[in-house]
């Protein structure tokens, strides 16, 4: 990251605050799945699974993506966060309504406390926009990394209405058809709008960085924005109105998208000058090996194969579990551990450099912390999905206490860089006074 990026930066308490309420967000999905072992053998819409879903969705992913993008937003788009202030409201509404919306559906309460759970995150995502609409405004130069970004944040309002429109319709029904049919609406542009499109512009600015590579031809990253809100769109349509049987060819053109942005980081890598990759970096990779499971289930879910009913659960619960605890999940896990370091450093050490001996931002956390969470995390992510197909809550419980142990040593090392100070300085010495 250029010193010329680290002028634009916003204050630590905008950001820092989003990763805390994260880490701890992962360790109490963890625990809660440790108790909801019993919800995954049957359908997708249970209060248990409702929980969890919006945990790992708001309290976890959301939330540390919009701490991470006021950090990163002035270096994809070379400017300053149009608002600091903007960014704190955010962060209250979206841990506030997070908080109250997990209670709703665990105790399945389906009265104010859910409308106001579903008011206070829609208003925070109207927030957001304005922030990140206004900031690339301000961007010196249009990039394909900001089409990504900003479309992002509008597919993320469009989902929290279409979240308030069904948790309004819990107590006053006025929508035409069942809740089902909605919330298939509800995750798909959660997913495909909201996460793949931001982590695709994202992504394609700070993974080459990370590698010191420098592909200058975006021509894939193009095609790949516009087949993937080409699929968006074209789904929305034919759910609500055209009823065809052509998911699968929606489906496809958000495939085809992500394999080109796969290939743009393929480019990428093969013209990398840093040649060891670090643990965060080889977590990434795990992440992106991870997508192809639900790009793969996509074509299932979406095609009348005329599996059994049971199976076809099982699966549906799969795809959401490998995108969430899997895609997402494993992508947070390793780039936390390439952002959060150099903020936590920049903001401790900006003002030493060149006067005294600073530590490097992988000094930052603990290596030895950080290896283990790897290998509890695939190995608890590989028996949860295993449990899942297998109906055993035996085998979930051991893929959930695997979790656990992951979030434990995510959120000591989290913390460990959070609580970080500087202290015990040496003055920089350039040779002897009197040479």
């Amino acid at each position: 990251m250029s010193t010329a990026s680290t002028s634009n930066s916003p204050g630590k308490w905008v950001v820092l605050p989003h990763y805390a309420f994260a880490a701890v967000a992962f360790l109490v999905l963890s625990i809660l799945l440790l108790f909801s072992t019993d919800a995954f053998s049957g359908h997708y819409f249970h209060p248990k699974l409702l929980t969890l879903t919006h945990v790992a969705v708001l309290g976890w992913a959301t939330m540390i993506i919009f701490g991470a993008l006021y950090q990163l937003l002035p270096v994809v788009l070379d400017c300053k966060l149009y608002s600091e202030k903007l960014a704190v409201y955010t962060f209250i509404l979206l841990g506030t309504g997070t908080i109250l919306l997990a209670y709703s559906f665990w105790y399945f309460q389906l009265g104010w406390s859910m409308h106001a759970a579903a008011c206070a995150l829609v208003i925070s995502f109207v927030l957001f926009n304005i922030n990140v609409i206004q900031t690339a405004r301000k961007a010196p130069k249009w990039t394909i990394e900001a089409d990504f970004i900003v479309t992002s944040a509008i597919w993320l309002l469009v989902t929290g209405i279409v979240g308030l429109l069904m948790a309004v319709n819990f107590t006053l029904p006025f929508l035409p058809l069942d809740h089902v049919h909605y919330l298939k609406l509800h995750a798909h542009i959660g997913m495909a709008g909201w996460f793949l499109l931001l982590i695709i512009g994202v992504g394609a600015k700070l993974i080459p960085m990370f590698l010191l590579a420098h592909p200058e031809d975006t021509r894939k990253l193009s095609w790949a924005y516009n087949l993937i809100n080409a699929g968006l769109v074209l789904f929305i349509l034919d759910h609500m109105v055209l009823h065809t049987k052509l998911l699968p060819l929606y489906g496809g053109l958000v495939v085809v998208g992500v394999l080109l942005f796969l290939l743009y980081l393929r480019d990428a890598k093969n013209t990398m000058q840093r040649k060891d990759i670090d643990l965060g970096m080889q977590q990434t990779f795990v992440a992106l090996v991870l997508l192809l499971l639900p790009l793969a289930l996509l074509f299932v879910v979406s095609t009348d194969l005329g599996l059994p009913q049971r199976l076809l659960s099982s699966i549906y619960l799969v795809y959401g579990i490998s995108v969430f605890l899997g895609f997402v999940s494993a992508l947070i896990l390793g780039q936390t551990f390439k952002t959060l370091p150099f903020i936590v450093w920049m903001h401790a050490y900006e003002n030493h450099v060149g006067r005294y001996k600073t530590p490097l931002p992988k000094d930052m956390y603990s290596h030895k912390l950080l290896r283990w969470q790897n290998i509890f995390y695939l190995v608890g992510f590989v028996v949860f999905v295993a449990g899942v197909l297998l109906r055993e809550q035996q085998v979930i419980l051991a893929g959930a206490i695997s979790f656990s142990i992951t979030a434990i040593l995510y959120t000591a090392n989290v913390f460990q860089m959070l609580l970080h100070k500087a202290h015990n300085l040496k003055p920089l010495t350039y040779g002897k006074a009197n040479a």
